[in-house]
């Protein structure tokens, strides 16, 4: 599954209940619609931490990284290779 995909799947399943996936575009503004608001930011970078690895506590975030499905995931795609470099770096 790609990560966009379940990026979708996971918001539409957790603040979107009943929404089927396919009618939520990447683009579509989560932050401006209400439909992520400040306590379920939190929980959904503290889910995306998990979920992909990524330290979230070290790194700088904006809101801007969480507006969108694209959005969210150009921040995953940045930081999981932040995290791969920075693990491989402790390693040596």
């Amino acid at each position: 599954m790609s990560t966009q995909r379940e990026l979708t799947e996971h918001i539409v399943a957790v603040y979107l209940p009943g929404t089927p996936a396919e009618e939520l575009p990447s683009s579509y503004d989560l932050l401006d619609t209400g439909v992520i608001e400040s306590l379920s930011l939190i929980q959904l970078i503290t889910w995306i931490g998990d979920r992909y690895g990524i330290a979230v506590n070290e790194i700088d975030i904006s809101p801007e990284d969480f507006r969108s499905v694209d959005a969210i995931e150009a921040f995953i795609t940045r930081n999981s290779q932040f995290s791969a470099a920075a693990a491989a770096a402790g390693k040596e």
